[in-house]
């Protein structure tokens, strides 16, 4: 089993979450180390976001780690207040 997902398991983070992050992304952000960082916000989970990272230099492209990012909802959602 690979780390990405051992930390679905781990976390308790169903699959079709991180699809659909991957698939229909909120926000994306790319990095310098080769990474796009996928984001989507959950409504079954508080509306948490949920933040999937791949490694978009490999091929194919491959999941890092999934985690819910708590930085998510102060960085991009206070802007509008």
């Amino acid at each position: 089993m690979g780390h990405f997902e051992q930390m679905l398991n781990e976390r308790g983070i169903p699959l079709a979450w991180a699809e659909q992050a991957l698939t229909c992304p909120d926000l994306t952000e790319d990095h310098g180390d080769g990474t796009r960082h996928f984001l989507k916000r959950i409504p079954e989970h508080g509306n948490r976001w949920l933040r999937v990272i791949v490694n978009v230099q490999a091929v194919p492209a491959k999941p890092v780690t999934v985690f819910f990012d708590r930085r998510v909802r102060k960085q991009y959602e206070d802007r509008g207040r």
